[in-house]
């Protein structure tokens, strides 16, 4: 039994020997591994660039005229006559249509009746002008019918603006000169003085007029140059007019510009615009991706002897591709343009390829490392 024992413990220090020679080598260098020291990560960087950068909308806008005028009439009534139709050319003065104002007839009866009044009077004083002479007729009276004729006259002066009103509210002329665009009435229908019955477009041009918020509408001035887009053709609008004053239909600022070159655009149909709304001239810029956000705060890294630095920055205008800084850092700078998993305040990096000589210079101290790694390990 103790023979048996005895056995069983040689054996297991056997076991334990043959293990040791297995492990040992290992350590001691029988079968080596390379130990290399790790080197810093490798980024890219670049300095900011002096760049403008600017911000387009896109909006919607509706074809019209640079002159439009709607025609509506003076008087309420019975249309009794039209003289012209859609897409005619009218001239300033152009008769359009006769209205029937129910009050033609009587505004001519009362000149007549003014007008009779008027010179029956006159004639009377003419008589009374002899007799005032000869001194059969007193200055009093003389006087008194004097001043009824003067009466008589202004009464009929009166009567006939009131039959010229008349007359204009029933024959409606064209205002300027240029194309009808609508007329929409046609005879025995009734309007008034509420009623549009047709618009007439000027002769100098084509304009656009849209509809932008007030963010858009702080970057838009008289002069601006737009763009505008119908059916794959393009067109260069200038802006000719801003409103300051919210439209109560749209809750909207009301914009016009004029196309020049845009004759062949239908009134009434709608284009799309694209619309620089904010702009950025000569500023310090990097690329978006360079900036990185945390708890509100704007930061951008760069590269200084081989470490990071964090900058807190003051972030203005961003297009898709660029940011402007306004504070935090100058042109001089290398700002890191790539991500890694070690960006933080003081960590240790090297340039990678094609950024400059600290990119060579690091790449050697990880060589030399290296081999220092590798003749240790030979010599243990």
């Amino acid at each position: 039994m103790t023979k048996k024992k005895i056995f069983i413990i040689a054996g297991a220090v056997v076991v334990t020997a043959a293990l040791a020679g297995l492990i040992l080598p290992n350590v001691l260098g029988g079968n080596k591994e390379e130990f290399v020291a790790e080197a810093p990560p490798a980024v890219s960087v670049e300095k900011p660039q002096v760049r403008s950068l600017q911000l387009s909308s896109e909006l919607i806008g509706t074809i019209e005229p640079s002159s439009i005028v709607y025609i509506t009439p003076l008087g309420a009534g019975e249309i009794t006559g039209v003289n012209v139709q859609t897409g005619d050319m009218v001239s300033v003065g152009q008769l359009l249509c006769v209205i029937d104002t129910k009050q033609v007839e009587s505004s001519r009866i009362m000149v007549e009746t003014a007008r009779i009044t008027y010179e029956d009077a006159k004639k009377n004083l003419d008589r009374m002008a002899i007799l005032h002479a000869a001194g059969d007729v007193a200055d009093a009276d003389y006087q008194s019918l004097a001043d009824k004729v003067e009466m008589a006259r202004l009464q009929y002066e009166s009567a006939k603006i009131g039959y010229n009103l008349q007359m204009e509210s029933s024959q409606v002329t064209a205002p300027i000169a240029g194309r009808v665009e609508s007329f929409n009435v046609k005879v025995h229908d009734m309007v008034s003085p509420q009623t549009v019955i047709g618009v007439i477009s000027g002769e100098g041009g084509t304009g656009v007029t849209f509809y932008a918020s007030e963010r858009i509408v702080s970057g838009l001035k008289t002069g601006d140059t737009i763009q505008v887009e119908k059916n794959g053709a393009g067109y260069d609008a200038s802006i000719t007019e801003v409103s300051t004053m919210v439209d109560a239909a749209s809750g909207l600022f009301k914009v016009k510009a004029a196309i020049p070159g845009g004759d062949g655009l239908a009134t009434g149909t709608s284009v799309k615009l694209s619309v620089v709304s904010q702009k950025a001239e000569n500023v310090v810029t990097v690329p978006v991706d360079s900036v990185y956000y945390e708890g509100g705060e704007s930061f951008i890294y760069t590269y200084v002897d081989g470490v990071l630095k964090r900058n807190s920055v003051t972030i203005g205008l961003a297009d898709d591709d660029y940011a402007e800084v306004k504070e935090g850092i100058t042109t001089e700078d290398q700002v890191i343009n790539t991500w890694t998993s070690e960006l933080y305040e003081g960590s240790k990096v090297t340039l990678a390829d094609g950024n400059g000589e600290e990119s060579q210079a690091a790449d050697s101290t990880a060589e030399t490392e290296e081999t220092g790694a590798q003749t240790s390990g030979s010599g243990q």
